[in-house]
């Protein structure tokens, strides 16, 4: 087996550790545009368990954190019916990063710099294990996904869309 590669704490891995959660790391060569699809080709890992961290906003540009399937794309309508808004579409790079406080391609829903309202996809629940952002880029860690609803309080939605 490979040696582990040493990967320096972030916000999320440290959150984790205070909070006594186990979890897995996975480290890859981080691509630009890849996503999920590539970290789960790079890894071995089946796409539909590697987890999205998309930042999203409302109309009102209030931000909002929408965990999704690695292989599934979020219907923006369906979540804003579910969540009682009128409208849901994604931050700009710049101001997703100003909010989570990580760096797009490396944003984690643990940690971040701005607390926010977290959504996950229900059937993410379901999965007994998830590869979810670590907080930078080409890190991924291994959790259980009911750990996103107990230290985010991610409250569940179907908004799924196949790719």
């Amino acid at each position: 087996m490979a040696k582990k590669q040493h990967v320096s704490e972030t916000p999320a891995t440290h959150l984790l550790r205070a909070e006594g959660i186990a979890f897995d790391e996975y480290s890859y060569e981080w691509e630009p545009h890849g996503g999920a699809r590539h970290s789960a080709e790079v890894l071995g890992l089946d796409p539909f368990s590697v987890v999205k961290t998309l930042v999203m906003q409302n109309q009102d540009r209030q931000p909002l954190i929408v965990l999704m399937h690695g292989n599934r794309s979020v219907s923006t309508k369906q979540l804003a019916r579910q969540i009682g808004v009128k409208q849901v579409e994604p931050c700009a790079v710049e101001v997703a990063q100003r909010h989570s406080g990580y760096l797009v391609g490396g944003t984690s829903p643990f940690g971040t710099r701005r607390a926010m309202p977290v959504y996950i996809e229900r059937s993410i629940l379901d999965l007994p294990r998830i590869a979810i952002n670590g907080g930078r880029r080409g890190y991924l860690l291994g959790i259980d996904p009911k750990v996103c609803v107990q230290l985010l309080q991610a409250q569940p939605v179907d908004c799924a869309l196949a790719e």
